[in-house]
């Protein structure tokens, strides 16, 4: 039987094995409970935001979390080949019902398998199976028949070529379009009475489909579309664009090394690929470190406000450089992040567009050390179990022991009593040590010796050289390599001569 966490408390269970982990992704996030209702309603009302705090407390997961609120991508982008002027590419966009549609219009062209040997002679011998010479049935691709050990299609090639020399057709390459074994066979057949024309088509070389004109003419519809998906309808509904390049961002057109050449390349349309705003078309796009990308905030603010932007070729050397396709949509949630410090490198105007149509969030770093906050650390601890899939579940002995040191992290590092730290990615670090170590000893579960063995062991590694060096300036001095060295620190080894040169 599982527990909530929600509704229980810490004495309701003895391992993280008892804790029920919620369905609803907003409800596994850890505390923030004064800004949820409003991360509630951006998820519902498809609002802009932009989450401000320090590393690890649960911004991406915030973001993750809106996308699963979002219904299904109802839009399908392409590009299509544009014969009057290639290098400019057309954009079509597809509704659901449509593509469904035409789906189903396709499948029901898709015709009907049957054996080789269930068609006329003459028909199953141009296919490629039924030997002309002893009569026998094998795969279209054994050009030597297995039986008789002669050609399949020699005789018939050789009547096809003296019939096209006594009608004046000597063009080689004609010639050779007219070899066996062929792909499809039309013929006719006698079907309820009437003479019906009557398609069969090689599947493979084991199979036959039999085709009527109407669905082949279905097929060949849909097939001669020159068209290149590049925002499949089927597609996740969040994008993370942490640390993107202007190309992973907006897009980019591939180089053809030859130039687009009808003959020899690649038509334009071909090598368009879409950027993240692009991929994130009717879901999240979420960019953490905003900051980081500074000289890239301004494309995001033009996607945001024309919900749409156009894909170009971004190398002035390359084949994609002519290439332009224009109003390519993106219509996302954009969701940003940023540490307290990194306010003041966003675009003024990317804020006012983020409050304009959305919230500016600061999240907690601290929640107050209650039974009910001490039951979600409890689901917080089952969570990062489950996540990770390599470690054991953990007693209650063991999650108690994680509480007072996540108590003790909250008066240390943001000087707050009767609290617990909501900086969790450092604490999931003691948790998967703290699972290791179990795992080494053959533990069944983690147990407080695990967790305090864990805690002493995850020391920050400034911490690990002062304790070492005494002070980080020591560090520097001792540290041998050329870029820190320093010969002061061997005055009194003047008499060794020690050659770094290799370093």
């Amino acid at each position: 039987m599982y527990v909530d966490m929600r509704k229980e408390f810490l004495e309701d269970i003895n391992t993280t094995e008892d804790v029920l982990i919620p369905e609803d992704p907003l409800d596994r996030v850890i505390g923030h409970d004064d800004v949820m209702p409003i991360i509630k309603i951006a998820a519902k009302q498809r609002r802009n935001l932009l989450l401000v705090g320090p590393p690890g407390i649960g911004k991406s997961l915030i973001a993750q979390a809106i996308s699963s609120y979002l219904p299904k991508p109802n839009e399908e982008i392409a590009v299509l080949h544009n014969p009057e002027r290639p290098e400019r590419p057309i954009v079509e966009v597809r509704k659901r019902k449509e593509i469904e549609k035409e789906s189903k219009e396709f499948g029901g062209s898709s015709g009907k398998l049957i054996d080789p040997k269930e068609v006329p002679a003459n028909v199953a011998e141009k296919l490629g199976f039924r030997c002309v010479h002893c009569k026998e049935y094998s795969s279209a691709y054994e050009k030597i028949c297995p039986k008789c050990g002669r050609d399949k299609f020699a005789e018939l090639n050789s009547q096809k070529r003296h019939v096209r020399e006594l009608l004046g057709m000597f063009d080689s390459n004609k010639r050779s379009s007219t070899s066996f074994p062929k792909k499809r066979v039309t013929t006719t057949k006698i079907i309820n009475g009437r003479e019906e024309v009557v398609i069969y088509e090689r599947v493979g070389g084991n199979k036959i489909r039999i085709l009527r004109p109407r669905s082949f003419e279905r097929r060949g519809r849909f097939s001669r579309e020159k068209r290149n998906v590049i925002v499949p309808l089927n597609r996740k509904t969040f994008v993370q664009a942490t640390g993107a390049s202007e190309t992973e961002l907006l897009g980019d057109v591939r180089h053809d090394p030859y130039g687009g050449h009808p003959e020899l390349g690649s038509h334009p349309y071909e090598r368009v690929v879409p950027g993240a705003i692009h991929e994130a078309h009717e879901g999240v796009l979420f960019i953490d470190e905003i900051a980081h990308i500074a000289r890239l905030q301004r494309f995001i603010l033009t996607a945001m406000q024309e919900k749409k932007f156009p894909i170009v070729g971004r190398n002035p050397q390359s084949a994609g450089s002519s290439v332009r396709v224009e109003d390519v949509p993106c219509d996302f949630i954009f969701i940003a992040a940023c540490n307290v410090s990194d306010l003041q490198y966003i675009l003024p105007p990317l804020r006012s567009r983020i409050q304009g149509e959305g919230y500016e969030i600061l999240l907690d770093v601290t929640m107050p050390d209650t039974e009910e906050n001490r039951a979600k650390m409890a689901q917080f601890v089952a969570q990062e179990i489950v996540k990770d899939g390599k470690i054991p579940h953990a007693t209650r002995g063991a999650v108690e022991e994680l509480i007072e040191e996540s108590k003790r992290r909250a008066r240390v590092i943001d000087d707050t009593d009767n609290a617990l730290s909501l900086r969790l990615r450092d604490l999931s670090g003691i948790i998967r040590m703290a699972g290791d170590l179990a795992v080494m000893e053959g533990s069944k579960y983690i147990r407080r010796k695990h967790v305090r063995a864990a805690i002493k062991r995850a020391i920050p590694i400034e911490d690990q050289i002062i304790k070492r060096y005494g002070s980080y300036e020591a560090a520097m001095q001792k540290d041998l390599t050329t870029r820190y060295g320093n010969k002061s620190s061997f005055k009194n080894n003047n008499e060794e001569s020690v050659n770094r040169s290799y370093m």
